[in-house]
């Protein structure tokens, strides 16, 4: 779908991609350099195509409330997910197979055999902090759009805002452990998932503890 879209349009939605709460016209506008007027004509294509929906009121300082724009789910699932159909299929296959309860630990064994395979494609990661920084890149380029950050603590963690199994998340969250088991094989690490989208989060955060030798 995105494909179709004029790029100040591909640009909006990614603003608002990364912005769940929402944001205003004067938000928009200053993030893109274009006119308000510019970005209400791409405001309302977009709610004509059902990709964007007005959202909640932010209070602005004693002036008129901000109307915030949000994506709506079509909008989220319109962004590339190269492999959540393949997970689709790998999930049913388990679930026939192992049956519900052994969900979990299966999806962690596929997510550890997904590593394994990555990691031999990157043979000179040596420190905690390569293998991390390679990670966020690879998650980027599967569609997670994800990126490596620091906190206020000066904790590295990895956020991404396009979870290719987000829709399947919201129904089951075992799918998670098919990540968990992926990163944490990538990178030597236990990972603890911080913030999930799947509840309700802005986006998911994950951070990373070097295992001991």
């Amino acid at each position: 779908m995105l494909n179709t879209m004029g790029e100040r349009q591909k640009q909006l939605l990614k603003l608002l991609r990364g912005k769940r709460p929402g944001m205003s016209v004067d938000e928009l506008a200053k993030s893109l350099e274009i006119t308000r007027n510019a970005v209400r004509q791409h405001l309302a294509s977009l709610e004509g195509a059902g990709l964007v929906t007005a959202g909640k009121t932010r209070p602005s300082g004693g002036g008129r409330p901000q109307q915030l724009y949000v994506l709506t789910e079509l909008g989220r699932e319109s962004f590339p997910r190269q492999y959540s159909w393949l997970a689709q299929l790998v999930v049913a296959s388990v679930q026939q197979e192992e049956g519900s309860e052994n969900m979990g630990k299966r999806l962690n064994d596929i997510g550890v055999g997904v590593a394994q395979q990555m990691r031999s494609q990157y043979p000179n990661l040596k420190t905690h902090e390569e293998k991390v920084d390679k990670l966020a890149e690879v998650m980027d380029q599967l569609g997670y759009n994800a990126k490596k950050t620091t906190m206020p603590d000066g904790e590295t963690v990895i956020e991404a805002d396009n979870c290719v199994f987000h829709r399947m998340a919201i129904k089951d969250r075992e799918i998670c452990h098919l990540d968990k088991g992926m990163m944490e094989t990538f990178t030597d690490s236990q990972v603890k998932h911080d913030e999930c989208m799947a509840e309700g989060g802005d986006l998911c955060r994950f951070r990373f503890s070097p295992k001991k030798e």
